[in-house]
């Protein structure tokens, strides 16, 4: 596996999990390039020297020096840690009472997906600058589940938004699977200079207007079936590495 940092304990920031105690797994590489990414150490190439190839071994010892030995939730998050052969880590991680959740954007099914205990899928919207794929999506759903039952992980869709195509491509991937649950947040488009109500480059008054027109569009459309969420962590830590 290549790694490009481990870190936590903290909380997960975003998503159906906000709030939970977490220690991050941030693998290297992507599929993506995302017009807003906020993680280009773990997506760029250009970084590929500061991925360190780690066995799973060697990433659990790591998890548990910083939980203390205690279980927690480990995310597993990138760039796209779908690349990563990552089966051998939950199974070794599950037998000693850790547990597992993944942020992905679908576009590569993993057999061991059945094996984590929550699975986030991210597609991207119109705004990222990226193609979605509905079969990709739809074999990353089917990888988590066994004869068409949902006996595997937890599934959300998670949609960034950024303005109103983004919200219509959301409600398009929605309806393609009407059977699991939906997050919806603003996205944070990462600005290139630092403003002055903002924290570490992070235009936080945008962003928080972008969350108040993204609730009133839900509820003026009665999408009472999803949740509107913020990226908690960017409110508080911004851009800031191993947050």
């Amino acid at each position: 596996m290549r790694i490009s940092e481990i870190f936590g304990p903290t909380v997960q920031g975003e998503g159906s999990l906000i709030g939970v105690p977490t220690v991050f797994v941030r693998t290297g590489g992507c599929d993506f390039r995302c017009s807003w990414c906020d993680t280009l150490y773990a997506v760029d190439p250009a970084f590929r020297a500061d991925w360190k190839p780690s066995s799973a071994g060697d990433v659990l010892s790591q998890v548990k020096t910083l939980s203390g030995g205690k279980p927690i939730l480990v995310t597993l998050s990138g760039g796209n840690p779908a690349i990563q052969p990552l089966g051998g880590l939950i199974a070794m991680g599950h037998r000693d009472g850790f547990t597992f959740a993944i942020e992905t954007q679908g576009s590569i099914a993993r057999d061991w997906f059945a094996d984590l205990d929550y699975l986030t899928i991210s597609p991207k919207p119109p705004s990222s600058s990226t193609d979605f794929d509905p079969d990709a999506l739809a074999a990353c759903i089917d990888a988590a589940r066994t004869n068409g039952v949902l006996n595997g992980p937890a599934i959300t869709l998670k949609f960034p938004v950024r303005d109103a195509d983004d919200l219509m491509f959301a409600d398009y991937v929605r309806k393609l699977h009407p059977d699991i649950p939906v997050c919806l947040q603003p996205v944070n488009t990462t600005p290139a200079e630092p403003h002055p109500d903002g924290a570490n480059g992070v235009d936080i008054a945008g962003l928080t207007a972008r969350y108040r027109w993204l609730v009133d569009e839900v509820s003026a459309r009665k999408w009472f079936d999803i949740r509107v969420l913020p990226q908690w962590h960017v409110h508080v830590w911004g851009n800031l590495r191993g947050m």
